[in-house]
């Protein structure tokens, strides 16, 4: 059983990354697939496919890399609120990610998005980590 899905999303994402894997598998949920398609739409992963002949289901992310330097698109995954302690914020406390370069993940009433999109639909939420 795990506490903290999110966290194991992000930690197996950020452990990939240092070993320079091509492709992690994580265990999937619907909060997950989200995470998922919005790491896609904004560029920080190169393709993913959800697996759901397994129980429970996997998410296949291929990583994304430089060509010639090897670096990752991502630099830095970290969690803000979690379940010992919620961050919520208002549409006026919206975070600034390395001065709107990087995205924060926002759990809104309307669903899962960016911090641009949630100020653009004037919406605030549960702030659920910083992507640069």
């Amino acid at each position: 059983m795990n506490t903290d899905p999110i966290s194991d999303y992000l930690t197996r994402m950020r452990n990939a990354i240092r070993a320079n894997h091509k492709v992690v598998e994580i265990p999937t949920s619907k909060t997950k697939r989200e995470i998922t398609k919005i790491l896609f739409e904004k560029g920080y992963i190169l393709n993913y496919k959800f697996v759901d002949e397994t129980n429970p289901g996997m998410i296949k992310i291929a990583l994304k890399y430089h060509p010639t330097s090897k670096l990752s698109a991502i630099t830095e995954l970290k969690r803000v609120s979690r379940p010992g302690l919620r961050r919520y914020v208002g549409v006026e406390e919206l975070p600034s990610v390395l001065n709107g370069l990087g995205i924060a993940i926002i759990s809104t009433s309307h669903g899962l998005m960016t911090d641009k999109e949630a100020k653009a639909q004037n919406v605030g939420g549960e702030v659920l980590c910083y992507i640069s």
